[in-house]
C-alpha cells in the first residue's frame, strides 16, 4: 500500500496549503502537519519553507516531490498491470504533442485499438517539456514527440522525419511561388505557436543561425491550438510556420498551401519515447507499422 504520508505531501503541494490539503484528504490539519514532519524526520531534510503565509518547496523538497510522483505512478501501474493480467487487457497512457495531435497520430492509435481487442489508450496532449516530465515520473507509458531526450533510462524509436514549412491561404500571392524568402515573410502578418512550443523554438533557432530575431517579423497573434491557427490562415488573417505533418489533411483536401523557405531547412525527427523496462515491444512495432501505412494514405 502507498505510504499515506506521500499522498499527504502530494496534496499539500497541489493545494499549497495544509488546511485545504486536510479537507481534500478528509484529515485534520494537525494530522497533515504530522505527516510532513514525519517525512522530514525520516529523510533528514526540510521539505517546505514558509514565507509570508506561503508554502514553498525547498530544493530538497523538489527532489522529494519528483520521487513521490514517481512512486505514486508506479504503484498505480502495479495495480493496473494486475488488473490487465486478470482481465487479459492492456491499458496505456500515451502523451503526444500538440503537433502530433494535429496530424494522424490519434488516428493511428485509434486504428491500433480497433484491431487489438482489450487494448485501451488514454491520450494526453501537452508541451514537450511536460511530456518529458510525465514520462520520467511514469505517468505515461509512451510519449510521441518531436525530437528525443538525453536520458540513459529512456529509449527512443524513430517514427518519422518531419520539417517545418510556411503555411498560407490559397488566396495569398505567396502561394503562387515555388519557394519563399525570409524577406517575403517579413512583409506578412504572422500567427505563431506560443513561445514554449517546439515548433516555434525550432523556427527561432534557425533564425538565430542567420543572425536574425523573431522581433524582425510582424507577429500579430500567438495561439496554442494548431487547428485554430490553420483556420485563421484559411480565412486570410495571416500566415504561419507549422510542421508539414500537422497540415496533411488540409493539404489533401486542397484547403491550404505550404511552401519551403529559402535557407531554412527546419528538419526534425518524430520519435516514440519509453522507459527501458517497457515490456510491450510488440505494441511499438504494431504502432510503427500502422503509422507507416497511414502516412502513405496522405501522400
Amino acid at each position: 500500500m502507498l505510504d499515506a504520508k506521500l499522498d499527504t505531501l502530494l496534496m499539500v503541494c497541489e493545494t499549497s496549503n495544509f488546511t485545504r490539503a486536510a479537507k481534500e484528504l478528509s484529515l485534520t490539519q494537525p494530522a497533515v502537519s504530522q505527516h510532513i514532519s514525519q517525512l522530514e524526520k525520516e529523510l533528514g531534510v526540510k521539505i517546505f519553507n514558509r514565507s509570508k503565509g506561503e508554502l514553498k518547496l525547498t530544493s530538497e523538497g523538489e527532489i522529494i516531490l519528483m520521487y513521490a510522483k514517481r512512486i505514486k505512478s508506479l504503484y498505480s501501474k502495479l495495480q493496473q498491470s494486475l488488473l490487465d493480467k486478470n482481465h487479459q487487457s492492456i491499458k496505456l497512457t500515451i502523451g503526444i504533442t500538440h503537433t502530433a495531435e494535429s496530424n494522424f497520430v490519434a488516428e493511428v492509435l485509434a486504428k491500433y485499438c480497433n484491431v487489438n481487442e482489450g487494448v485501451t489508450i488514454t491520450i494526453i496532449t501537452e508541451s514537450i517539456k511536460n511530456l518529458y516530465n510525465m514520462l520520467m515520473n511514469y505517468e505515461l507509458d509512451l510519449a510521441i514527440v518531436e525530437g528525443t531526450i538525453n536520458d540513459p533510462n529512456i529509449n527512443s524509436l524513430l517514427l518519422d522525419t518531419d520539417y517545418l514549412v510556411l503555411v498560407v491561404s490559397n488566396n495569398n500571392p505567396l502561394g503562387k511561388k515555388n519557394m519563399v524568402t525570409i524577406n517575403d515573410i517579413k512583409n506578412e502578418k504572422m500567427i505563431l505557436r506560443l513561445p514554449n512550443s517546439g515548433t516555434r523554438n525550432l523556427f527561432i533557432a534557425h533564425l538565430e543561425s542567420l543572425n536574425m530575431s523573431i522581433k524582425d517579423f510582424n507577429v500579430i497573434l500567438e495561439v496554442d491550438n494548431i487547428a485554430t491557427i490553420k483556420d485563421l490562415i484559411r480565412r486570410d488573417f495571416g500566415i504561419s510556420i507549422l510542421a508539414r505533418s500537422a497540415c496533411l489533411d488540409e493539404l489533401k483536401k486542397g484547403k491550404i498551401t505550404i511552401l519551403p523557405i529559402e535557407n531554412l531547412s527546419m528538419i526534425r525527427e518524430t520519435s516514440i519515447l519509453y522507459h527501458k523496462d517497457f515490456n510491450h515491444t510488440n505494441i511499438l512495432q504494431d504502432i510503427t507499422k500502422i503509422y507507416n501505412e497511414t502516412a502513405r494514405l496522405y501522400k
